[in-house]
């Protein structure tokens, strides 16, 4: 550092302590031994005790904290340490967004994601960080693991790495496997790897933070696609929507990557297990009344890897309150109770919300266009007829498959 170097007691300087004292340069070092104030964690306030200045811990009551910098910072020189990097999540936001970014100077250092990556030898430009911080989190964590390969989560004593296997195993994520490195930076350093289902229960040291990273052996057993064979199903005596079908069902549902749908009469869940690729970030609720098609739902969701996608058994139109509101809604069945199951979910679709049927039965086709044009939905019906070539002794000719009509129910906003 050279001798022209001053501080400036109209700015607070925030200094990342990154994994340790290591990481500390001189020039840190000599202005943390300058500061007038010095403000800094138990942890860190501890590498400072023969420090002159007056020393303030910093707790979980932030707005005080606030409080005290604006009172003493155009008068004293006042240094902030912070854990990792400043910006990383860190206190240097919350003195930014206090002070005004002309009274912050920041000091940049290893945050504990970079360390985190670092030592399991992971390029992280695509990954995706989020904190748990003292927050219900649990859609963001789901989300984030839907959308990127690897994700790096900052825990906290609640939210910690047990709680993040069993929120994914709950969710049927045993694709993901779970990295903890408590203490990072220290001689008690530990990195250990985990499975969902293994790291329910166990307990880890603080602080730590844990890297999820998607298993493509696992994902890769699936190779989820739209259009999926109907042999990549279990169903029960070809009670599936039809390869075909599916896959102008799904078209005809427009669906956006923050929607929910809910799919009812779900049977296999195949349309639901299929949307999920199309809505990564929203929820998928598939509702079905027999036992057997439950658990073939289930094991069709689990062999998909399908992490963002809810079962409930009911018989319709009940089982449908207490659900998040859905932005499209896919009827595969109904049988003779179509009518009141389309009146049912109708009062819960969002403005500008759709709903898809399939029907194979002309009562079904014209009781569901009555009620919706009743609702005030805007309809539109194609038939879809499905020919597949089939081998003969010495040659080959098509197979009609039964038709299916698609019926679309479009809800303006103004409804």
């Amino acid at each position: 550092m050279t001798d022209s170097f001053s501080l400036n007691p109209q700015k607070v300087i925030v200094i990342g302590m990154g994994l340790s004292l290591d990481d500390l340069t001189p020039r840190h070092q000599e202005i943390i031994r300058r500061a007038d104030i010095l403000i800094a964690g138990k942890r860190h306030l501890a590498c400072f005790r023969d420090h002159s200045g007056i020393q303030k811990e910093i707790n979980r009551d932030i707005p005080e904290l606030m409080d005290f910098i604006v009172q003493h910072f155009k008068t004293c020189q006042v240094v902030v340490l912070a854990s990792g990097d400043p910006l990383l999540y860190g206190i240097g936001s919350r003195i930014i967004e206090t002070l005004g970014s002309d009274h912050v100077e920041i000091f940049p250092n290893v945050s504990s994601v970079s360390a985190a990556f670092a030592r399991i030898k992971e390029p992280w430009h695509d990954a995706k960080v989020i904190s748990l911080h003292g927050k219900k989190a649990e859609n963001s964590l789901l989300k984030a693991v839907a959308e990127s390969p690897l994700v790096a989560v900052l825990t906290d004593p609640v939210q910690n790495p047990a709680w993040i296997g069993e929120l994914l195993r709950l969710h049927q994520r045993q694709d993901v496997h779970i990295c903890v490195l408590e203490q990072l930076g220290t001689p008690v350093e530990k990195i250990s790897w985990h499975s969902p289902k293994e790291i329910v229960g166990k307990t880890f040291s603080e602080p730590n933070i844990v890297v999820l990273k998607r298993n493509f052996v696992h994902a890769a057993s699936s190779c989820l696609h739209l259009g999926m064979p109907d042999d990549a199903y279990e169903h029960e005596n070809g009670l599936i929507t039809k390869a075909e079908i599916r896959a102008v069902s799904l078209a005809k549902l427009k669906l956006l990557p923050h929607h929910v749908l809910w799919d009812l009469g779900a049977g296999s869940g195949s349309i639901g297990i299929e949307a999920s690729l199309l809505a990564p970030m929203g929820k998928i609720v598939a509702i079905e009344k027999h036992p057997e098609r439950i658990r073939n739902i289930e094991q069709n969701r689990f062999h998909h890897s399908v992490g963002n996608m809810e079962i409930r058994q009911a018989t319709l139109p009940d089982g449908l309150d207490g659900l998040p509101a859905p932005d499209r809604i896919f009827i595969g069945g109904g049988g003779r109770n179509l009518e009141t199951i389309i009146r049912s979910a109708a009062g819960f679709l969002r403005p500008d919300g759709i709903i898809v049927l399939n029907a194979v039965l002309i009562d079904n086709l014209t009781a569901a266009l009555s009620v919706l044009k009743e609702l005030g939905f805007t309809t539109e019906t194609v038939q879809i007829q499905v020919s597949r070539c089939k081998e003969m002794p010495w040659s080959r000719r098509f197979e009609a498959q039964n038709p299916v009509w698609i019926i679309t129910g479009t809800r303006s906003a103004k409804l």
